[in-house]
């Protein structure tokens, strides 16, 4: 009994870890690869519009999006990063994060670069540009302003109004700049533009009027992004549109999804809305009891989409000699828990989502459905960086505090496991004694384990706890940014992504990748970390008596391989967190083992094994 309920349980395992592995690993990242191809052959068949074709299109007070012109129908020439900045006047933005700056051609916020983060590990290698102007090759920007209401025939500011800069100076958490823009029948629009020295922007709208009739006008801002962007395709991570609108709480919308709905409305109080990628969002934080008109869009110009967030506020009237205000914010930066806030009952972080009173922003990053687990890890994992300085260091000593939480469960597992190869020779003795005869064997056998007090399902727990543990783990690393290029030692240059070297080329003493053969590359990724992962499962499995049964000596012999290339591919830190948590487990168990008066068998069946080979 105790044999078929490893092997059951074994085989359970392998099938829970290959169906993850092929669920959110192997289909997304053929996926992936599949949806690139197509991509770049459309790309060398299918001239691409500019940005500067559709332009983000305010809101009216329907909701609708204002008519583009003609001319945003036809496909424009791209043109580099650089060249759309230098084509139109600009106020630098600097702080300690952010690099880039605001076009005064449409009052945009269009060139940020966020110059704490690299695309590579290599601290030489470019930053990561969160926005781009229209006319590039993946326009994304913020826009904020004003809606005439219907009827109003004043000339009102849009993507190719110029405003003036109020002063001179740049951007700074120090220096707000001040944008002016007079239409010439009487009102004078007048833009505040500050940020702190995070991702935080506030956008000041006032509007005078001075003309000789009051006008009634709608406050509206908007993010807007032009082409799909290169997702990681994982369906354990959320990107695309994304928003906490009040009452209808979380809406998430894939690129995809919004293509199939076009448009979706909401109205909402106590609400925020933007566009989230694996590590950096862009997200809109109106007053936090704002009534909002909320839309999420996606409009098709070509073979390219046009996605879009925005939102309108309740209409204003400016009377004669008046002024309007109307404030807005701007998120747009690194989804940092520390500065986005995690709630979590007396260890979260505060963040904009306490600074600032929002509804669930924490949710920015994707914690999953088990944020109750993937929360805390996290937080532990971030405490113990603070003191050693290394994410690496941080899960070895996570794995420690898990096994001593769950030390008195697993104590009592291992002790039932201890017990029952203990009562080995009399579970042997009932088979002999009664040959042919289950039902008898099955009595004896229930009577041993009362008077022993066994319980023979006990040792499932420890594997049962692993997994969520295992899962949770995984989470973290995937999604959070404090992981990403996260160095431990040696050649582990970044926590969240596969051990670099690789056994088939002689951990790179061959200049050759095997992961570029095709049809079976992927599985030729097999690093250091994830061999010394595979010698402690195999160590940990030779713990135990080997089976008779030749099939389940079979299973146990394969297992520690097959986990080896499965795990092969996953994020460093993942395969040391379980490289570590096999040992602490072989030395528990031993302890365990030791204490209950049974002999561990570790050496002997390590022995036994190569002695077979020998012969």
């Amino acid at each position: 009994m105790t044999d078929n309920r490893n092997t059951i349980l074994a085989v359970i395992l392998s099938g829970l870890v290959l169906i993850a592995w092929q669920y959110f690993y192997n289909v997304p990242a053929m996926e992936k690869q599949r949806a690139q191809q197509q991509t770049a052959e459309l790309q060398k068949t299918t001239p691409q519009p500019s940005a500067s074709a559709t332009p983000g299109a305010a809101p009216q007070a329907g909701g609708a999006a204002q008519p583009s012109t003609p001319a945003a129908n036809q496909a424009q020439p791209v043109v580099a990063r650089d060249t759309a900045i230098a084509a139109s006047p600009r106020v630098k933005i600097e702080t300690p994060r952010l690099a880039g700056s605001i076009s005064l051609k449409g009052g945009r916020i269009d060139d940020l670069a966020l110059v704490q983060y690299r695309e590579t590990v290599d601290p030489k290698s470019p930053p990561i540009y969160l926005y781009s102007p229209s006319g590039t090759a993946e326009p994304y920007y913020a826009e904020f302003g004003w809606v005439a209401a219907t009827g109003v025939t004043a000339k009102m500011p849009g993507a190719q109004t110029v405003w003036q800069q109020d002063g001179s100076g740049s951007l700074t958490p120090a220096t707000p700049v001040v944008l002016k823009w007079d239409n010439g029948e009487g009102l004078t629009f007048r833009r505040t533009i500050a940020v702190d020295d995070h991702y935080l922007f506030t956008v000041k709208d006032e509007v005078s009027n001075v003309g000789n009739a009051p006008v009634t006008l709608y406050p509206f801002a908007l993010i807007s992004r032009h082409g799909a962007p290169q997702v990681s395709g994982y369906y354990i991570l959320h990107e695309g549109l994304i928003g906490y609108l009040g009452d209808h709480k979380l809406q998430e919308y894939a690129y995809k999804q919004i293509d199939e709905a076009k448009t979706v409305n909401f109205k909402a109080t106590n609400g925020w809305l933007g566009m989230t990628d694996k590590y950096w969002a862009s997200a809109l934080l109106p007053d936090t009891d704002a009534q909002l008109q909320a839309r999420f869009s996606s409009n098709p110009v070509g073979n390219v989409h046009t996605y879009q967030t925005d939102y309108l506020l309740d209409p204003v009237t400016v009377a004669i000699g008046g002024t309007a205000t109307a404030n807005a914010r701007l998120f747009a930066g690194a989804k940092e828990a520390g500065v986005v806030g995690i709630n979590f009952p007396l260890a979260g972080l505060g963040g904009y989502n306490k600074e600032l009173g929002l509804n669930h922003f924490d949710l920015l990053i994707d914690w999953g459905w088990f944020h109750f687990i993937t929360k805390p890890m996290f937080l532990g994992l971030d405490f113990f960086y603070r003191f050693f300085g290394n994410f690496g260091v941080s899960i070895l000593l996570v794995t420690v505090i898990v096994k001593l939480l769950f030390f008195p469960l697993a104590n009592k597992s291992y002790a039932s496991m201890a017990k029952m190869k203990s009562i080995q020779p009399q579970l042997m003795a009932l088979k002999e004694r009664y040959p042919d005869d289950k039902v008898k064997q099955q009595q004896e056998m229930m009577e041993i384990y009362r008077k022993e007090k066994i319980n023979p399902v006990a040792g499932c727990l420890p594997v049962v706890i692993q997994i969520p543990v295992f899962f949770s783990l995984y989470k973290v690393l995937f999604v959070t940014i404090e992981m990403r290029h996260a160095p431990f030692y040696g050649w582990i240059k970044d926590l969240s992504a596969p051990d670099p070297t690789n056994l088939f080329n002689l951990f790179g003493l061959i200049p050759f990748d095997p992961t570029t053969i095709p049809v079976f590359g992927h599985y030729l990724a097999l690093g250091i970390w994830p061999i010394i992962m595979g010698i402690t499962m195999w160590f940990q499995m030779k713990l135990n008596p080997t089976p008779p049964d030749p099939t389940q000596q079979m299973i146990f012999n394969w297992m520690p391989l097959i986990f080896t290339f499965m795990l092969a591919g996953f994020p460093a830190g993942l395969v040391i967190y379980w490289a570590w948590n096999n040992l602490l487990s072989v030395l528990q168990q031993s302890f365990i083992m030791r204490r209950n008066g049974v002999k561990v068998e570790l050496f002997d069946n390590l022995k036994a094994t190569f002695a077979k080979k020998a012969t």
